[in-house]
């Protein structure tokens, strides 16, 4: 982990090194909480701002993607490739959809002075009653 952060120009500290491995080892999407829970079981010695802040900085360096569900539910993707996404507002279940299984035919023309950064789709599924 420590060699994954320093190749994406991050000082590795304990506190980094194992919120990396939180995110990295378990190739599945966490919010911060989550995060902070996997981290703290080990050495309860990292707080929220902490996680919150390095969160920031690895997605800031592009390591991983934020994806907000809700306003009050963000996720944090450790698969930085285009894909999309299944949520399960029952379970609170984040899962990837492959850019293939999805087709767009167009956007509206943007706003002048503007280029699109990218597209990200959230299908929100739930069981049948």
């Amino acid at each position: 982990m420590a060699d994954l952060l320093r190749q994406h120009g991050i000082n590795p500290t304990h506190q980094r090194i194992e919120i990396a491995f939180a995110l990295f080892s378990h190739q599945e999407h966490l919010c911060a909480d989550q995060v902070m829970a996997i981290v703290n079981a080990k050495h309860s010695e990292t707080s929220k701002a902490t996680v919150y802040n390095t969160l920031n900085l690895f997605q800031e360096k592009k390591m991983i993607r934020e994806v907000i569900v809700d306003p009050s539910k963000v996720f944090y993707d450790p698969n930085t490739h285009l894909h999309h996404h299944f949520y399960n507002v029952a379970t609170g279940e984040l899962t990837d959809i492959d850019v293939d299984d999805i087709g767009l035919t167009g956007l509206p023309q943007l706003p002048p002075g503007l280029v699109t950064e990218g597209v990200d789709i959230i299908v929100r599924v739930r069981p049948t009653a």
